[in-house]
């Protein structure tokens, strides 16, 4: 008896240390969440106080312009994204196979790509106005009226092109899932085709596409090739501005702060307006919904409404680069095209690989986590919290992430000058560690959900006979998980890596000098007007966006 006594301390012990998992999953959250706390403490420790300045001058500006862009976005999305679902997953129409998909393409085209094009496009010199020109025999502008390009209207409808996915496939999910007997009682009763949308569809679709217009709205405040290109002022170029002109990292930090406000409030909207909506099916054998022919008048309408934001979201920016280009062939082989494209495939290869296997090690991580024990439940407390860097804008994780390591690698450096009388450099700020660091903070959310959902498809009973074979965690982990889920993580591995090719505002301020990515290689020329240097990088982009679009249309089948 008193020989397990001695024990029992030792015991208790144990249960409430974490083990190695539980370390690691705390390490994972600290390292997304270190950014934005960063950013909230340069924020309220600035070395010089420029809050009052920008209240009097620039931040309401910068916050007016802002919302009136997400205003703007959200109801062409909402309108655009839910009404071409509606369409194609209730009705048949010339092209409506083809827009079932195809509106998902926008998504391989960055926003930023898509203002390039569209204001060569439409600009005063663009193959628009010149052939308006020569046909009518107008000389100059003063003959006619046509809409200013480099405006916050057209800054919206760029945005809203390219987010428009976004909304079309959560809410074409949330059609598809509805049952066809609720459609065919509404129209015994007399109910049309708008009472079928506004009365049925739409109200149980409405958490589905406040989710989705959610997402569009935080890449919105988010965004900063698309609104620079313009000319728009948002808080986000007031980042870039204060801090990288202004040379006050307090006020930038200021502006992030206001930025983060912004994306929490859409988060907690999001969520709140999904909160108590729910549908039950009444039945597990429910029709299907059948879609219903249109023709006529209706199905050219309904061919022009789903046509309108695939043009302008993909047929438009892939058209123009295009032709730019074939224009400029030599472009394919400068060594600036050739030297950005290493170096995205290293970054954004080496930001995949991390981001994945730290989301493996974190949802494993979860899974293993043992009911009961204090220590050892830690992971299932981190897991929400690493979502956030996935809402956080890449200005403001960058700028989150820069300054403290900028003080870091300083100190490093000299600790190692003194002490070897070698000067290393910075190792940190001055290579690309940061950016890889940056993505993998980014697109942490991405990773783990892919995860997540890999490891909830595979039954118990196989890791628990490995297991009982004398199998530890790591080796079930390699031995068991990992073959099942070999496509799935591939799968992320791809998506993350989309995803860090496309990043420009993070990309532009984090990256060392004269280290050029794809994004950043088209958004120097595009600046320049040197659309012709712009465009095969902008092609690159856009092609491995298509990867990934091509990957979640095999998914929805």
């Amino acid at each position: 008896m008193t020989h397990q006594n001695t024990h029992l301390p030792a015991r208790r012990w144990r249960r409430v240390w974490p083990d190695g998992w539980s370390l690691g999953a705390a390490l994972i959250a600290a390292l997304v969440l270190a950014p934005i706390l960063s950013v909230v403490w340069i924020a309220f420790h600035p070395v010089e106080n420029i809050w009052p300045h920008l209240m009097a001058t620039v931040l309401p500006r910068y916050l007016g312009t802002t919302l009136y862009l997400m205003a703007g976005v959200a109801v062409l999305v909402a309108v655009f994204g839910s009404g071409a679902a509606w369409l194609v997953t209730m009705y048949r129409f010339p092209l409506a196979r083809l827009f079932d998909h195809a509106l998902l393409f926008p998504l391989a085209v960055p926003a930023y790509v898509g203002a390039y094009a569209l204001a060569d496009f439409f600009d005063y010199a663009g193959p628009l106005q010149v052939a308006l020109r020569a046909a009518t025999g107008w000389e100059s502008r003063l003959d006619y009226w046509f809409p200013e390009v480099r405006s916050p209207e057209m800054a919206i409808v760029v945005l809203a092109a390219a987010l428009c996915p976004y909304v079309f496939l959560l809410a074409r999910a949330a059609f598809r899932e509805q049952s066809g007997c609720a459609y065919e009682v509404a129209r015994a009763l007399g109910a049309g085709p708008w009472g079928l949308f506004f009365r049925i569809g739409l109200p149980l679709a409405r958490p589905a596409i406040a989710a989705g217009v959610a997402l569009a709205l935080m890449e919105t405040v988010a965004d900063f090739g698309t609104v620079e290109h313009f000319g728009v002022q948002t808080l986000t170029t007031g980042i870039f501005s204060v801090w990288l002109t202004g040379g006050n990292a307090g006020g930038a930090a200021q502006i992030a702060g206001v930025v983060l406000l912004l994306i929490f409030l859409l988060l907690g909207l999001e969520r709140g307006a999904r909160r108590g909506a729910r549908f039950h099916r009444l039945s597990r054998s429910q029709r299907p919904v059948l879609p219903q022919r249109l023709r006529g008048w209706a199905a050219a309408a309904a061919t022009m409404f789903c046509l309108l934001p695939f043009a302008m979201g993909f047929l438009l920016p892939v058209g123009v680069m295009l032709v730019h280009g074939l224009r400029n062939l030599d472009a394919w082989v400068s060594p600036g095209l050739l030297r950005a494209l290493v170096n995205t495939l290293v970054v954004g290869g080496a930001a995949a690989v991390l981001t994945v296997g730290a989301a493996l090690f974190l949802v494993y991580g979860v899974r293993l986590a043992g009911r009961g024990q204090a220590g050892r439940g830690l992971p299932r407390l981190v897991l929400p919290l690493t979502t956030l860097g996935y809402a956080a804008p890449g200005a403001v994780l960058a700028l989150g992430f820069l300054v403290p390591l900028a003080a870091l690698d300083h100190r490093v450096a000299d600790a190692v000058l003194a002490v070897t009388g070698h000067d290393p450099g910075l190792m940190l700020t001055g290579t690309a560690a940061a950016l890889v660091l940056a993505y993998a903070v980014r697109f942490f959310a991405v990773a783990q959900g892919a995860v997540d959902a890999a490891f909830g498809r595979i039954s118990p009973s196989l890791p628990m006979a490995a297991r009982s074979l004398g199998r530890g965690a790591g080796g079930t982990l390699g031995a068991v998980y990992l073959p099942l889920m070999r496509g799935s993580v591939l799968t992320a591995l791809l998506v993350v890596f989309v995803d860090c090719v496309k990043e420009l505002p993070a990309t532009l301020l984090l990256r060392p000098f004269n280290y050029n990515t794809l994004a950043t290689r088209v958004h120097e020329q595009a600046s320049l007007e040197r659309l012709g240097d712009a465009a095969p990088a902008a092609l690159l982009v856009m092609l491995v966006g298509l990867a990934a679009v091509a990957l979640l249309a095999r998914a929805q089948r």
